[in-house]
């Protein structure tokens, strides 16, 4: 029989979560969601638990997002009850992640990504390795930045969380600590001593395996970060970028061209309101955006194209930013 795809347990002082589907890069579905949550639920007034600790198997992911490809199945299917409740599980699921009681810790090594970021940033310690690979990609598959980010990235520093949210840029492990999405760097060849001494001496073993954090890459283009996506609207953030005439802006600008245009405007409106609303408001906000978003043609044809054929040549509908209607966008956020 095959191993279940989470494995929880108990590991001394820690409940421990292993996400076990690595040949999916620990992508994770209904069944891993509600696993987690059954887990959770199950420590939470357990006095012999102190903490929580989550990773993900396999060397190379810890959670490469949410099974996307099953859900634009659904949709295409018409099946609209089933795309809710894999995002309102999986967005209750975040939401216990943040309001836990106990210390909740994250050891990221590998591809951290959507969903991945969504049960790992809500957390109160988030560690990762030099191998640890954030982004939240989903304007390239015309879906939304969800999972609770709308509220965590519009509070990074700056702009970088509106800039991430758009651009779908990957950071190493390093810079999501510099940008907020982690809160440790460990070099990965401590990872397993760490799980170990938590295990047995509980959380504050984490600062004892901390390495010294390497600069931020992104410092030479911080300023600019911020003069271009603090635009109040996306042809205003575009015609910035114009300006700037650097290699930066133009690299910037045409990544910004190849994703969805409908899915640019939504995340951009997405990201600013979440700067307004407290985390399950937020969430409350993303899940009716989905509801909408799913149904789009630009969602189903992104993901054939990222995720099913994997020809990276989406057919977007509108094909260019200035033909999105403001309007339907104001529509979509009601």
């Amino acid at each position: 029989m095959s191993e279940p795809s989470v494995i929880a347990s108990r590991r001394g002082r820690i409940g421990h979560i292993l996400l076990n589907r690595p040949k999916a890069l620990n992508a994770l579905d209904l069944g891993m969601v509600r696993a987690m949550q059954a887990a959770l639920d199950g420590w939470r007034d357990d006095p012999t638990v102190h903490a929580v600790v989550v990773e993900g198997a396999g060397g190379r992911s810890f959670c490469a997002g949410g099974d996307i490809r099953a859900v634009r199945t659904h949709a295409l299917a018409g099946d609209g009850a089933a795309v809710e409740r894999f995002f309102r599980e999986e967005y209750a699921l975040n939401a216990t992640i943040a309001e836990y009681p106990k210390p909740y810790v994250a050891l990221i090594d590998g591809i951290c990504m959507g969903g991945g970021i969504g049960i790992s940033v809500h957390g109160r310690i988030r560690v990762t390795t030099e191998a640890g690979l954030f982004a939240m990609p989903e304007t390239a598959i015309a879906m939304l930045p969800d999972v609770g980010t709308t509220f965590v990235l519009p509070r990074l520093p700056g702009q970088v969380g509106l800039y991430l949210a758009l651009t779908g840029t990957r950071m190493q492990g390093a810079d999501a600590v510099h940008a907020g999405l982690a809160t440790h760097f460990v070099p990965r060849t401590q990872l397993a001593a760490l799980a170990a001494d938590i295990a047995r001496d509980g959380v504050a073993a984490v600062a004892a395996h901390a390495g010294a954090l390497p600069p931020f890459s992104m410092a030479p283009h911080r300023a600019a970060i911020d003069r271009c996506f603090g635009a109040d609207s996306v042809p205003g953030m575009l015609a910035r970028l114009a300006a700037e005439d650097t290699d930066w802006a133009r690299e910037t600008l045409a990544t910004l061209r190849s994703m969805s245009p409908s899915s640019v405007m939504w995340s951009f409106a997405a990201v600013r309101r979440g700067a307004t609303l407290n985390l399950r408001a937020a969430l409350a906000a993303e899940l009716a955006l989905t509801r909408h978003v799913t149904r789009h043609p630009d969602f189903a044809e992104g993901v054939r194209a990222m995720v099913v054929d994997k020809d990276r040549q989406p057919h977007w509908s509108p094909d260019r930013i200035e033909a999105v209607d403001p309007a339907a966008i104001a529509g979509m956020m009601k």
